[in-house]
């Protein structure tokens, strides 16, 4: 159990020019972004698994297939994969809310991937894919925010990594000591009791 409090942040874009992309990686370190067109919920737990296995990732370790399965088909809903050299190396959920808002759910790289760069590009390239998410999802309304939170539980470069591309703290809570995790998903805007021990989850690999 951790013996400090969590402080949990939550970020934002307003407008698509504020996304200050990371370098793309050079060709021969073989980095391709997919986006997972078909809804699976066996892989979607093997990302989540794999990315959050020693980042205290937990609230989605007892879903059941089915739920897998059901909220990966969700309107709004996409994953998109990081590869390199055929082989996963990470991932993002974007989900789209009310009001044209972009929530980043997840986002994390296997430990393998982890300080190649990787991050960076991901972050980028899956940030600009939640500005234009509109045109891939018929009835949604254009993207008028993109946000995100993070945590202290997530490491040190986490936040720093989201300020490098252009992402603004909104606000901040603090909780604990707890257990496990970050914050619960309520977007920035709007005002927010602090997450208990039990919402609280890490959300966010870089």
């Amino acid at each position: 159990m951790s013996a400090e409090a969590v402080t949990t942040w939550f970020l934002e874009l307003t407008a698509p020019d504020e996304l200050r992309p990371a370098p793309v990686p050079a060709p021969a370190g073989g980095v391709r972004i997919v986006r997972a067109g078909e809804p699976s919920g066996e892989f979607g737990r093997f990302l989540y698994t794999a990315v959050g296995g020693d980042c205290s990732w937990t609230d989605r370790l007892a879903w059941p297939p089915e739920r897998w399965q059901a909220h990966l088909e969700r309107p709004g809903c996409e994953v998109w994969v990081a590869y390199r050299h055929g082989t996963p190396a990470g991932y993002m959920e974007l989900d789209a809310q009310d009001g044209g808002a972009v929530e980043i759910v997840y986002f994390g790289l296997l430990p393998r991937s982890r300080g190649l760069g990787v991050g960076g590009h991901l972050l980028s390239y899956g940030a600009a894919r939640a500005w234009d998410l509109a045109e891939r999802q018929p009835g949604r309304p254009p993207t008028r925010r993109v946000w995100l939170h993070t945590c202290s539980l997530d490491g040190p470069y986490a936040l720093p990594n989201y300020r490098r591309r252009g992402f603004r703290v909104t606000h901040s809570t603090v909780a604990g000591p707890v257990a496990g995790s970050a914050a619960p998903s309520v977007p920035p805007s709007t005002p927010s009791a602090p997450p208990s021990a039990t919402e609280a989850e890490s959300r966010h690999v870089g």
